[in-house]
């Protein structure tokens, strides 16, 4: 019901193909443009602070520009960005427009390589200078390196600390400028190292310059830059001279995905986009594996290499709940048996009177799952008329046939979206007072004081849409119990690698917990939880211990959820409220294959995310005790 924010979406595009090849075939020379926008678009989802594209002209003269960028922010960027590079062109006749060779020569972003991206800021840091992709400029063709990512660092720090000892001085201390400082540098020397060899072959003029571009290996610049970063990542890159990389961590924990046929190479962070835009089938498109590379060079071939080993693989499972397209048909699976997996959960909280509960969902991201767990609602009704059937002892008249197959589950469109707040409503009692009008509901969907109302939502963090808008307007159906369910766990700890959960005291179920042990007179566990991270504070991170996990460890789930509900429940609500999450066993078993789970385990992929954890308790103790 709270949306949360995730960072980010990126897409490469590389032609394989002279531009005339596609207008001929397809009608136009943009269509590589085209699908970038397409990749772009249907993946809108994953950024909407701001986007940016890049375009390399492979065949660019000397004194012609050969790379370029665009970059916009808010909601409308993807729009405002290809509407800038389509006003390049706006003066063109119709058969101007038509000419692949003018293009070639002539136009702006009429390149064989395009990169975009997507933000989703999870620092704080907003405005043009942050939105990717970055930008690196030389004159030599090979040293210019533009730079997008999805991705966040957990040692930022020592990065930092590591190239600055080395005299580097990055322009900003942000991952994405040091990111781009690293490999920049990287490729630099590399550069600088096939100069020497060409040169001591009797390479010259721009024949040297060629040699150095046929022969640039990106595998090489990966090899000794990403080894630094720790976190979870998808970083791409393209080169002026027309080389192009993607590379994951060796967590897996961020994802990719590629295609490549005789006319096209394509990245993007998710599948289900490549097969919309290029209309190919799934089986057809790869995962780029963990700590794997995607390298493309100017002539256009491709390898995969294995750039970092693969460490312990944690894929994000959040990009299976909520955060990628359900349209991936693993996805949309791996969701419905989310729903289905809560269902005795469900039937407890109603004492299995499913005659007088009435199912739907919010927000639209949890359809999926309410679909899943309307199939599992069904099995669940099936096996209770045949029993009620074995149960008559006879052979049942027409009369007693009817009553049982009559019984159905009740679904309905209990509640909608119907305004958005705007960012200049800041003032904070109107705010909460408009806040409980966001959401509308559909009057007459259940029977006032005898029916149950079960809403499933996707994941459940901070808990303010439920205290400030939802539970007081299901209230007014009048339901005699409100159960509002998770297809995810309890979110109780911080993520540092790309979703914008990075502090204690916004978790609802964290508040409970610490509530929990204020009431019971366990103030004890707190301050010997401060004590111990605070111990740690100066510990290499690979010596730290989750301590954090003591302030859960005397609850169980149960007693955690019915906290949630005091915590949340407004005052007046007339129904009883209560709280059904998902199990850890439950979230494996519908996605085995994405096992990390440290924003509800607390544990975490690497030494990093976990050093991260402890100083969010301190800093937590520190400004709100």
């Amino acid at each position: 019901m709270e949306q949360l924010k995730h960072e980010c979406g990126v897409a490469l595009v590389r032609l394989l193909r002279p531009l005339d090849h596609y207008q001929r075939k397809y009608g136009t020379w943009m269509w590589g443009l085209n699908k970038l926008y397409l990749l772009m678009e249907k993946q809108h989802n994953r950024g909407q602070e701001g986007a940016g594209l890049a375009c390399v002209k492979m065949n660019a003269t000397a004194g012609e520009e050969y790379m370029f960028r665009e970059r916009a922010v808010g909601t409308g960027a993807i729009s405002e960005i290809f509407g800038a590079v389509h006003r390049h062109y706006a003066g063109l006749t119709t058969e101007q427009l038509a000419d692949a060779g003018l293009a070639e020569r002539q136009l702006p972003f009429a390149g064989e390589l395009y990169m975009g991206h997507l933000r989703y800021s999870t620092t704080g840091r907003n405005g043009l200078d942050y939105i990717h992709p970055f930008l690196r400029r030389s004159n030599y063709r090979a040293k210019n390196l533009a730079l997008c990512g999805n991705f966040n660092l957990t040692n930022v720090d020592e990065v930092f600390a590591k190239i600055t000892a080395s005299g580097q001085h990055p322009r900003k201390y942000a991952d994405t400028y040091i990111m781009l400082e690293q490999v920049g540098h990287r490729l630099d020397r590399e550069v600088e190292r096939l100069y020497e060899q060409c040169r001591a072959e009797g390479f010259q003029g721009i024949e040297l310059t060629h040699a150095i571009e046929q022969r640039l290996d990106l595998q090489n610049v990966l090899r000794t830059s990403s080894p630094d970063w720790e976190g979870g990542y998808v970083i791409c890159g393209i080169t002026g001279s027309g080389d192009s990389f993607a590379v994951r961590d060796p967590w897996g924990i961020r994802t990719a995905f590629w295609y490549m046929d005789d006319e096209v190479m394509v990245l993007a962070s998710e599948r289900p986009v490549i097969q919309t835009a290029l209309n190919v089938h799934a089986e057809e498109i790869h995962e780029l594996q963990p700590g794997q590379a995607i390298i493309q060079n100017k002539a256009g071939g491709m390898r995969l290499v294995q750039i970092n080993a693969p460490r312990e693989v944690r894929p994000c499972s959040f990009e299976r709940i909520y955060f990628s397209r359900g349209s991936d048909m693993d996805i949309y699976r791996e969701r419905k048996a989310l729903g289905r997996n809560l269902i005795p959960a469900i039937l407890r909280a109603v004492d299995h009177d499913i005659e007088h509960t009435v199912f739907s969902f919010i927000p639209n991201t949890a359809e999926v799952a309410f679909y899943g767990m309307l199939e599992g609602l069904d099995n669940y009704l099936n096996s209770l008329k045949v029993r009620e059937i074995d149960a008559l002892g006879h052979r049942p008249d027409r009369q007693e046939l009817e009553r049982i197959l009559s019984m159905r589950i009740r679904s309905e469109k209990v509640a909608i979206k119907d305004i958005k707040l705007r960012t200049f409503i800041a003032e904070g009692n109107s705010r909460n007072d408009l806040a409980a009008h966001v959401y509308d509901v559909t009057y007459g969907s259940i029977r006032p004081y005898e029916d149950n109302l079960v809403i499933i939502d996707d994941s459940i963090v901070r808990g303010t849409t439920l205290h400030q808008s939802i539970i007081g307007i299901l209230d007014r159906l009048h339901p005699r119990k409100i159960v509002i369910v998770s297809s995810s766990p309890q979110v109780r700890y911080p993520d540092y690698y790309g979703i914008d959960m990075a502090s204690m005291q916004q978790f609802i179920a964290f508040r409970a917990a610490i509530a929990l042990l204020r009431e019971r007179g366990m103030d004890s566990i707190i301050d010997a939880t401060y004590r111990r991270c605070k111990e740690q504070e100066c510990l290499p991170k690979e010596q730290m211990m989750n301590y954090v996990k003591d302030i859960y460890s005397p609850f169980s789930d149960e007693e955690v959820s019915a906290k949630m509900v005091e915590l949340l429940t407004p005052a007046g609500i007339q129904a009883r409220v209560e709280l059904v999450f998902q199990t850890l066993d439950g979230l494996h078993q519908a996605c085995p294959a994405h096992t990390g789970d440290w924003y509800f385990s607390g544990d975490y992929p690497n030494a990093g995310g976990l050093r991260l954890l402890n100083q969010s308790f301190i800093d937590y103790i520190e400004h709100h005790e």
